[in-house]
């Protein structure tokens, strides 16, 4: 009899976990952000391209063998309609109250936040259901560590090897749909079909496992210092996790493509580090930590592991 009870406790606790891990809206004090959110089971996959793929670049190989643990990344890439909720601050005293149970529980106060830009940042592309952009990879982290906050739940941007995994989803070809570039238009906006700007997020088709954008659109920062000979250090090795964690500004990796690249760049091993050229135009003096004035073609999403990492963990991703 004991033995019953105890299986069936242990097959219903089973049953609760991984019902849990499904896909949700994560709401901002009760008001939808369209801030869907996708379960992506981990698992392993090659990462980088073979020698024999088309447009092909160096730094894109040798092909590796990584494992990454399972997820929820964002549907969509951060709108303006979400991004400016953390840039104007207004919700800040309205902060609820979350116990010991929840996966954060931080001041909203202690979170530093990204200055007024002193141009209009869509640059009159858009703004509500448009993507976010011109950011830096430190305005995208203080965003995900102000959303966490916010609902309680762990944010953080996604290392390139879980953002390759979850754009893949499941294939090995040039883009998640297969080799051929003339399909793109189905799924990405690029140079060729983007009216030279961004467009509203989820307007082309998802990926097989339903995530918009990730080809095109914006490019989309990840966690990584960019190294052009990342992959090689560890070829033919089972890599968990990995995470090129980065000990200067520039350069950090950026995926996907934007509405200004060519076919190749949308590929799903293309790989982009940032510059300082980014801030050619910004007359301040220092320039700005948040805004890269001539990256109009940057933007970023998020992620939720469903491992929740340690509190020192936590503030690693949201800091360096």
């Amino acid at each position: 009899m004991n033995r019953i009870v105890l299986i069936f406790y242990f097959s219903f606790n089973f049953l609760c976990s991984q019902n849990e891990f499904s896909e949700y809206n994560q709401l901002i004090l009760d008001t939808d952000y369209n801030l869907i959110m996708i379960p992506i089971s981990g698992g392993e996959f090659s990462m980088g391209s073979p020698i024999f793929e088309k447009s092909r670049l160096a730094d894109e190989g040798p092909i590796r063998k990584v494992k990454v643990d399972s997820f929820w990344m964002a549907k969509y890439e951060t709108t303006w309609d979400l991004f400016n909720l953390f840039v104007s601050r207004n919700l800040d005293e309205l902060q609820p109250n979350y116990d010991k149970k929840s996966e954060v529980n931080i001041d909203v106060d202690a979170i530093s936040g990204a200055t007024t830009p002193y141009v209009e940042m869509s640059f009159g592309m858009g703004v509500q259901g448009y993507p976010a952009i011109s950011m830096t990879q430190l305005a995208a982290k203080k965003f995900s560590k102000w959303l966490s906050a916010m609902t309680g739940n762990f944010y953080r941007l996604p290392t390139e090897a879980e953002w390759e995994y979850a754009c893949r989803a499941n294939s090995n070809t040039s883009y998640s749909f297969g080799n051929d570039p003339k399909e793109l238009d189905k799924y990405a906006w690029y140079d060729k079909n983007s009216q030279n700007k961004y467009h509203k997020v989820g307007q082309k088709l998802p990926n097989k496992w339903g995530l918009h954008d990730m080809h095109g659109n914006v490019s989309e920062w990840t966690l990584d210092a960019y190294n052009p000979s990342f992959y090689s250090q560890e070829n033919n090795i089972l890599n968990n996790n990995p995470y090129n964690k980065p000990i200067k500004l520039y350069p950090r990796v950026v995926r996907g493509g934007s509405w200004m690249s060519s076919d190749y760049r949308l590929r799903s091993a293309s790989r982009q580090g940032s510059s300082k050229q980014w801030k050619r135009q910004d007359p301040q003096i220092p320039r700005s930590k948040w805004w890269h004035t001539d990256a109009q073609f940057v933007g970023f999403r998020l992620i939720r592991p469903l491992k929740t990492p340690t509190i020192e963990q936590q503030n690693e991703y949201w800091n360096n």
